[in-house]
């Protein structure tokens, strides 16, 4: 049997009369068709005390600040394949507010990362400790563009970064990498990493000196500023991409005791001295202690305003949120799939989405915006991504992922709250717009057609749901 993922989303006002039905709109996706018109009529309104779930309307969790994705290199040269007015039409439905996916928060490397066209950073040039050399001469051919093209239709999207590594003079091991290429990586690529330049997990790869801390502040504010004179403003930044992760692309292993001491000291303070704030992460194992260290340190917890996870970091994201609750939770980067952009993979996603936003998660994230078909990296990994491109015949498609995420992103805006439920059907997530509308979202993995009864206030909303498909329903009071 597939594991199938169906959703639903409602929006009313807190209670609707049943003589008096609010207007509808039900679009639906399957693996056969996405995004089409459904008939209405299937949808039952009544009042009564028998139902499978209910919501919690009194008592609303974390606050949805926002969906997004990630400007990448090869997100935008994958894109640069198209016609211009191919291009344009899927910018505008990625970041147009009320066209497509509504995104509103998205990620960007602070240097390179496994999806750039190569390594580099803003500065190699060894003992510039003054950042005199600092330049972002490279970003000019691709994430400038890119991140342009998107503010051009959505001037208000917020923008965060986070390096992969440090430029190769900061590190023991003076390489970009941290381990040679493994056998899951396509043997044609490689990173030329020599024996005694790799590292391992549970070390600093960084050098644990004060004048290195100092310049590696500088060299994040020096990015920030030179993003600011391009007429980008980055508002926040995570230390570093997957910190426990030893691997043969760009990457850096630090010890959260390292880490500590970089951003309470040092990063901590310049970006507050320039009003860009601050989040640790991104957290990539299942031990919240990693970031407890963090978070109960005086002085770089004054600074930190929330928490970054993806991958195994899913396992530490209900503990951090339950024990420190005032903090953002940011799913930095969904799970990249395996390039094969599969139906399969997307209804995994749906259980990635609902355990994320059931742990109070404020930002959910998607990994790659655009890869051409294959979703190859320079370091061959094959990834999933929302677009895919064909480079012969210069056209695109998007995945199922894609209408996914948009079934989340176009309806559940920021400023929403999630609300719980309770009951015998689990299977759902409950949002509620600043407009006072609920957004009910909803999977059906069976085979066979279902028929839930959800409580709502005081009215039950019955819809008969078809199995195998991605829902959204609209409901205006």
């Amino acid at each position: 049997m597939k594991n199938v993922t169906f959703i639903l989303v409602i929006m009313c006002g807190l209670f609707f009369s049943c003589d008096n039905k609010p207007s509808v709109k039900w679009i639906v996706s399957t693996q056969e068709y996405s995004w089409k018109s459904q008939s209405v009529d299937s949808i039952e309104f009544f009042s009564n005390n028998n139902y499978d779930a209910a919501v919690d309307i009194e008592n609303p969790k974390q606050t949805i600040d926002g969906f997004g994705t990630c400007f990448n290199e090869l997100g935008w040269t994958s894109l640069s394949v198209l016609s211009d007015a191919d291009r344009e039409t899927v910018m505008k439905e990625l970041f147009e507010p009320g066209t497509g996916a509504n995104f509103t928060v998205c990620r960007m490397p602070v240097g390179a990362n496994d999806f750039s066209r190569n390594w580099y950073s803003y500065n190699e040039t060894d003992g510039d400790f003054e950042m005199k050399n600092f330049s972002i001469d490279n970003d000019k051919e691709t994430l400038i563009p890119f991140i342009k093209n998107a503010l051009k239709y959505n001037a208000n999207l917020k923008i965060w970064a986070s390096p992969w590594s440090p430029p190769t003079w900061m590190k023991y091991n003076k390489h970009y990498a941290c381990c040679p290429m493994s056998s899951f990586f396509d043997s044609a690529y490689h990173n030329d990493i020599k024996p005694e330049q790799v590292g391992r997990e549970g070390t600093n790869m960084f050098i644990q000196e004060d004048a290195y801390f100092k310049a590696y502040a500088l060299y994040f504010k020096k990015f920030i500023e030179a993003y600011r004179n391009e007429n980008i403003p980055v508002t926040m930044v995570m230390p570093q991409n997957e910190f426990n992760s030893c691997q043969p692309f760009p990457s850096c292993t630090w010890l959260s005791s390292g880490l500590n001491k970089f951003v309470g000291e040092y990063l901590g303070p310049t970006m507050k001295e320039i009003g860009v704030e601050l989040m640790f992460g991104t957290m990539e194992r299942p031990t919240p202690a990693m970031v407890d260290t963090l978070l109960q340190d005086p002085k770089s917890s004054q600074y930190i305003k929330g928490a970054g996870f993806q991958w195994a970091g899913k396992k530490s994201v209900g503990a951090i949120h339950k024990n420190y609750p005032n903090i953002k939770i940011y799913q930095t980067e969904q799970e990249c799939g395996n390039g094969t952009n599969s139906w399969e993979l997307c209804c995994y996603s749906w259980n990635l989405m609902k355990h994320y936003l059931n742990n109070g998660t404020n930002v959910y994230e998607y990994w790659n915006t655009s890869l051409e078909e294959g979703g190859m990296s320079r370091w061959g990994w094959r990834q999933n991504s929302l677009v895919t491109v064909n480079k012969e015949t210069k056209t695109f498609k998007y995945t199922y992922e894609y209408y996914l995420m948009k079934h989340f992103s176009h309806f559940v805006l920021p400023g929403a709250q999630r609300l719980a439920t309770s009951g015998t059907f689990t299977n759902l997530l409950v949002f509620k717009n600043p407009d006072n509308s609920y957004v009910l979202v909803i999977q059906n993995d069976k085979d066979t057609i279902i028929k839930p009864s959800i409580k709502i206030g005081e009215y039950n909303v019955s819809p008969i749901l078809k199995p195998y498909s991605f829902n959204t329903i609209v409901i205006a009071g």
